[in-house]
């Protein structure tokens, strides 16, 4: 029984719904394809597999349905956190109502294979130059569900079993933290996952590596060339 991580499918099964990635790398061409294909060779129905945001195109829960049942039909159980991309998301309980196979985590936390997985969809964080006044507030909104995340696993008997999930990039830059660092850190959390950068030029401005005793990896699907990544085995 092991966890996966990608994030960034940006699925697109419903009628009328197309958003095509490919202006980012060949690697978006037949992108649900490779997934599948890969998804397969890998995953178990026993496993785990954390998707880190932006499953859909679809801006109303009926147009993310044909996605999500695609990810049902995949093997495994699958974690889902919210990306910005997401704006079909909405009820909660409606949504962990919908498929045995799929958990949606919001402001709670996950018991995986002896692990509890826990996030939010971050932010842009303060240092970054397009950080605005009302940026400012959706991060701090966005601190308080990671809080509430990792207090929940805590309350559930989590110590240093914690995996981090973010959407968005967990600080502003390589080198930098952030309050979603700093919380990390403070909750003993040794390995963080997040997704939301794309193309090679992107993917360097994404913390990874070792921060304050953390250990970042971006996990999003061209990053990873649709392959999802063993975190624990």
């Amino acid at each position: 029984m092991s966890i996966y991580a990608i994030g960034d499918l940006h699925l697109s099964f419903a009628p009328g719904v197309e958003k095509p990635m490919d202006i980012y790398g060949s690697v978006w061409t037949d992108h649900a394809r490779k997934l599948k294909n890969n998804w397969l060779e890998l995953i178990r129905p026993e496993d785990t597999i954390i998707l880190a945001g932006d499953i859909s195109w679809g801006l109303k829960l009926s147009e993310a349905i044909p996605d999500l049942e695609w990810i049902d039909g995949l093997p495994g159980k699958k974690v889902i956190f919210k990306g910005n991309h997401d704006l079909w998301w909405s009820g909660i309980g409606k949504l962990n109502s919908l498929y045995d196979s799929i958990r949606f985590v919001q402001n709670t936390s996950y018991e995986a294979e002896g692990y509890f997985l826990c996030g939010s969809r971050g932010w842009i964080c303060p240092g970054n130059d397009d950080f605005t006044g009302q940026d400012e507030k959706i991060y701090k909104r966005e601190l308080l569900r990671l809080d509430m995340s990792l207090e929940d696993a805590r309350s559930k008997g989590a110590k240093d079993n914690i995996i981090g999930v973010l959407h968005y990039p967990p600080s502003a830059g390589p080198s930098a933290g952030s309050g979603f660092t700093e919380a990390f850190a403070q909750a003993g959390v040794r390995q963080v996952v997040y997704g939301h950068l794309h193309g090679q030029d992107a993917f360097k401005n994404g913390l990874q590596g070792t921060y304050n005793g953390v250990a970042y990896r971006l996990v999003s699907l061209d990053y990873l060339n649709c392959r999802p990544v063993l975190i624990k085995e």
